[in-house]
C-alpha cells in the first residue's frame, strides 16, 4: 500500500516505522530537517521536507497516488487542512489526528466528512478510555473486548503464589478440559514466545490470554489475581487524558486530581462538580501522604514526562495502592516500568497505532491492538468465504506458527479454540500474532 504520513513527531514517526516493516511504501512529510533525517536513516521509506498544508509539497509526496493519508502533525489545524486537501488531489482515504472532542460528536463528524476526511483520531481520549477498561479489570496489566465482550484478551504478570507456576500449558489444560481461556502468549525477559504444551509457567511471565464472559472468573482462579472494586482514585496529571478519566468517572468514583499548574488547576476545579482538583506537586511524598494515598484504591500518572509518572506510581505502590497506570510516551521505558512492578502501562503511540493500523490491511479487519508488553499484536478478522482458514480443522491448515487463533465468535455464541475447531464464513476470529506472521495470517482470511 501506499501511504503518505504528515508528521514526523512521536506518533508519525512510531507509525512509519512500523508500516514500513510490512513492507508498505511510506512518505513522511515535515517540516523539521533533522527529524527527517533521522527517520530516513533507522527505516525504509521516503522523506519530503516541508508543510503537509503546502499543495506543491503534497504534489512531491504523489498524494494523488496513495491508498492512505494519515495527518498526525502536533498541530490540529494543519492535520485537518492537509486531510482535507490530500483528499481534493486524489488519495483514497484519509485520517487526521485532532485534539477536540467536540468534533467526535455525532452532528460535527458529518462535517469533516464533508470535508473528504474518513477518519478523526483523538488519541488522549482512546488514552483514556483504555484506562477506564482497566479499572473495571484491576487484575489484569492489559485487557481488550472484541466483539462487544464476547471474547477478551486480558494480560496477567504471574507472581510466585499463582497456581500454574512451574506447570506446563499442558498440564493446565489436563487438570481442565472444559477450560473458557487460552493462554495465547507468553512475554519473558523481553521476549515473546507462543507457547506449546511442553511450555512452563514461571514466575514474573506476562502471560496473554484470550477468553469468554464465563471464562473470566476461572481464569483469574489459575493465574492466582483477584479485581478489586475502584472507589478511590488518585490521578497524577489534569492534562487532557486525566480529565477525560476524571469526566468519565467522578459521578461513580471518589476522584482526586493533583494539577501542579496553578492556572490549569483553578480551571479544572471549575469545571468538575464531583472530583476534588489539589494545586500541587504530586512528586512530593508528604503532599501524597497529607491527601490520603494510603486510602486509594488507585493511582494514575498521566503527566507529559515519563519518569515523572513511573517514579510517583512506585512510590504509590510503596504505599500500598493496589492498582497503579502510568503513562509512559518513551517506548525504550515501557519494559523498564513493567519490570519495576508498576501493574499498567499506557502508550499513546501504540494506541493510535492500533487504531490506525487496520486502515492498512488487505484483509477485512474490526479490531486490531498493539500490545505495550510485546511487540506482537491482536487482530479480530471477519473471515471471508471460502478464506483458506475455513478449509479444515485449526490443526490441519498449516497455520502460521507464530501466530495462534484463540477464540471464535459466531452469531451470539464464542468459543475458545482448539486444534480440532473448524471455523466458517463470517465468524470473527480473533488472533495473536508475532510481527514477522502478521502478512502471512492475513492471506488465511481473505
Amino acid at each position: 500500500m501506499n501511504i503518505v504520513i504528515a508528521g514526523a513527531g512521536e506518533v508519525g514517526t512510531h507509525l512509519a516505522k512500523m508500516l514500513s516493516i510490512e513492507y508498505h511504501d511510506i512518505v513522511v512529510i515535515d517540516t523539521d530537517e533533522q527529524k527527517l533525517a533521522q527517520l530516513s536513516s533507522t527505516a525504509d521509506l521516503l522523506v519530503v521536507e516541508g508543510s503537509a498544508t503546502d499543495i506543491s509539497v503534497l504534489k512531491e509526496a504523489n498524494v494523488n497516488k496513495i491508498e492512505l493519508f494519515i495527518a498526525v502533525t502536533s498541530s490540529e489545524n494543519v492535520n485537518i487542512l492537509s486531510a482535507t486537501l490530500a483528499k481534493r488531489l486524489g488519495a483514497k482515504k484519509v485520517i487526521a489526528r485532532i485534539d477536540n472532542n467536540d468534533y467526535l460528536l455525532p452532528n460535527n463528524k458529518e462535517i469533516f466528512l464533508d470535508l473528504g476526511i474518513d477518519s478523526l483520531i483523538y488519541p488522549e481520549k482512546l488514552a483514556a478510555r483504555e484506562v477506564v477498561s482497566l479499572l473495571g479489570h484491576t487484575s489484569s496489566t492489559e485487557f481488550v473486548n472484541f466483539s462487544g465482550g464476547k471474547l477478551s484478551l486480558a494480560v496477567f504478570r504471574l507472581e510466585e503464589d499463582a497456581p500454574v507456576i512451574d506447570q506446563t500449558l499442558l498440564q493446565t489444560v489436563k487438570k481442565n478440559q472444559e477450560l473458557e481461556f487460552r493462554a495465547v502468549a507468553i512475554a519473558r525477559e523481553g521476549e515473546t514466545i507462543i507457547p506449546r504444551g511442553s511450555d512452563r509457567f514461571k514466575v514474573n511471565d506476562l502471560v496473554y490470554v484470550i477468553t469468554n464472559q464465563s471464562g473470566v472468573r476461572e481464569m483469574l482462579k489459575y493465574t492466582g489475581k483477584k479485581n478489586i472494586a475502584v472507589r478511590n482514585l488518585m490521578i497524577l496529571g489534569g492534562g487532557r487524558i486525566g480529565s477525560r478519566i476524571a469526566h468519565e468517572l467522578e459521578k461513580d468514583v471518589n476522584v482526586k486530581i493533583i494539577e501542579n499548574n496553578r492556572d490549569e488547576s483553578i480551571r479544572l476545579a471549575n469545571f468538575f462538580s464531583n472530583a476534588l482538583v489539589i494545586y500541587g506537586d504530586g512528586r512530593d511524598t508528604e503532599l501524597l501522604m497529607e491527601e490520603g494515598i494510603e486510602y486509594m484504591d488507585a493511582f494514575i500518572a498521566v503527566t507529559g514526562n515519563s519518569e515523572t509518572n513511573i517514579l510517583t506510581c512506585l512510590e504509590a505502590k510503596r504505599m500500598g495502592v493496589k492498582k497503579t497506570i502510568a503513562e509512559v510516551e518513551n517506548l525504550d521505558y515501557i519494559k523498564l516500568a513493567d519490570s519495576m512492578g508498576i501493574d499498567s502501562v499506557i502508550n499513546k503511540k501504540l494506541i493510535t497505532a492500533s487504531r490506525i493500523f487496520r486502515y492498512t490491511m488487505s484483509t477485512e479487519v474490526s479490531a486490531i491492538k498493539c500490545l505495550t508488553g510485546s511487540d506482537a499484536e491482536v487482530f479480530e478478522f471477519i473471515v471471508k468465504p471460502n478464506a483458506l482458514v475455513t478449509r479444515g480443522k485449526v490443526k490441519d491448515i498449516n497455520f502460521p506458527k507464530d501466530a495462534i487463533i484463540g477464540g471464535v465468535v459466531r452469531g451470539k455464541s464464542s468459543y475458545i479454540a482448539e486444534g480440532s475447531t473448524e471455523i466458517k464464513a463470517y465468524d470473527r476470529v480473533v488472533v495473536f500474532a508475532l510481527p514477522s506472521a502478521i502478512n502471512k495470517v492475513g492471506k488465511f482470511f481473505n
